[in-house]
């Protein structure tokens, strides 16, 4: 499992700058791919080799103007369910307010590790007044200045020694399984699809979204497939949670999607595809899993022609695009159409990734293609690939292509370049890096 660091606080004491600060500043970008959006609320950080990611609660509370005390109190609740270690942030120019003293409150209850943050302290005297955050009970404040960076830096040194240890037998345990997950809009049909995998009614399915405290690992091993279905299991929460659904189900999202290898992302035939199934996917991509998206309850739907099937396949294409490689396959849970398929399907994406391309190969098939279309020139350089090799040990499939002058090649090509290993070879379903070095 990821490990996962909230950021909670009232409304305007910098959380967004921070979480900016946080996975942006340095080089912590572990993603600084094209064509992944960078929605404000989810990042990953490398910090002294130790990798986590951050999620800023904020920025998923739906009227973020006028924020109820009731919305804080729902967000750092859900923040302390969720999270590994929470940065409480305040603001050293204000001081103290009731809302922080209430969320103090709650998080002194708590058991997970808090870092109390008290930021904006570039303004002049602020750094003096951080003394009176010790009020709060929760141990010291680390003065921080999220704008400029300053104590950042000491700030993520005590993140990572406040992580909890991971369980690495459980690591080694599930190490060599493939880890598939089910993700989607809530009501697509994640919990039909697990129960006719599964053929028990083990996961309830109702239509009501609820939180969730952990992943849970249901081992699927029949018909010959051996592997791993990562859920995460919901405490059923009240009906009054229709407007945080969104908000729920991203943050389950992330925990699914960071301890899986393969995503299941289902969509909801009778729906179309939403702006939450765009956001998901943007999830997948970052985190660099493969991809399979099930287009459910297609029983629903009337007109099943080749057209039809056709037209949705290209809508789904086209909103997820540049990456595009990915098989899409029309079922059924409740009739369990295709859900076989599902599965040797997700088989098949996971043994891509692990796909290996001998680089004598490499090099015979790709000098031609790139012999066919060089890369353009540069103010009259000429760049010259001279030698292409896959990376060893690498997560996804990772290419490196050793040229005289790497910086100048750009990103259209290197798509050229991606697109002419997938029509070689298979990596359907998985990203793939491509990078260059300079020989």
């Amino acid at each position: 499992m990821g490990q996962m660091i909230a950021i909670v606080g009232r409304p305007n004491v910098g959380k967004s700058t921070l979480f900016n600060r946080l996975t942006q500043s340095r080089t912590a970008i572990v993603d600084d791919t094209a064509g992944t959006t960078r929605d404000r609320q989810y990042g990953k950080v490398d910090w002294n080799g130790k990798e986590f990611s951050i999620v800023d609660t904020g920025g998923w509370v739906v009227n973020s103007e006028d924020v109820f005390e009731s919305e804080i109190n729902k967000q750092v609740k859900l923040a302390i369910e969720q999270a590994d270690e929470i940065l409480f942030v305040v603001d050293a120019m204000n001081g103290v307010t009731d809302l922080d003293d209430q969320v103090a409150q709650i998080l002194r209850r708590s058991t997970k590790p808090v870092l109390l943050v008290a930021n904006k302290v570039d303004a002049g005297d602020s750094i003096y007044n951080i003394a009176e955050f010790y009020s709060l009970g929760l141990g010291d404040p680390y003065g921080v200045s999220a704008v400029s960076g300053y104590g950042t830096g000491d700030l993520l040194d005590e993140v990572v020694r406040k992580l909890p240890e991971k369980d690495d037998e459980e690591a080694e345990y599930l190490e060599n399984i493939p880890k598939f997950c089910i993700v989607g809009r809530p009501n697509a049909g994640k919990s039909s699809l697990i129960n006719a995998f599964i053929d028990e009614d083990r996961h309830i399915v109702t239509d009501i979204a609820g939180t969730t405290r952990d992943s849970i690992y249901t081992r699927y091993n029949k018909f010959g497939f051996d592997f791993y279905l990562v859920d995460t299991a919901g405490i059923r929460k009240k009906n009054k949670v229709n407007e945080d659904i969104e908000y729920y189900s991203v943050i389950r999202s992330i925990r699914a999607i960071e301890a899986s290898d393969v995503c299941i992302l289902m969509i909801d035939a009778t729906r179309g595809i939403e702006a939450q199934d765009v956001a998901i996917f943007s999830l997948i991509q970052r985190n660099k899993k493969g991809l399979v998206v099930v287009v459910n309850k297609w029983d629903l739907v009337q007109d099943k022609s080749q057209t039809a099937i056709s037209t949705y396949e290209n809508a789904i294409r086209e909103r997820f695009a540049p990456f595009t490689d990915f098989p899409i396959i029309f079922a059924s849970a409740l009739t369990k159409q295709r859900i076989f398929k599902v599965i040797e399907t997700s088989v098949e994406v996971y043994k891509n990734r692990e796909r290996v391309i001998p680089t004598s190969q490499l090099n015979t098939v790709l000098q031609e293609d790139i012999a066919a279309y060089p890369p353009p020139a540069n103010k009259g350089k000429y760049i010259k690939i001279k030698y292409i090799t896959m990376l060893k040990g690498s997560p996804i499939p990772t290419f490196i292509f050793f040229c005289n002058l790497p910086q100048w090649v750009k990103e259209p090509y290197r798509r050229y370049l991606e697109n002419k290993i997938r029509e070689h070879w298979d990596f359907h379903g998985t990203p793939i890096n491509v990078f260059m070095r300079e020989k």
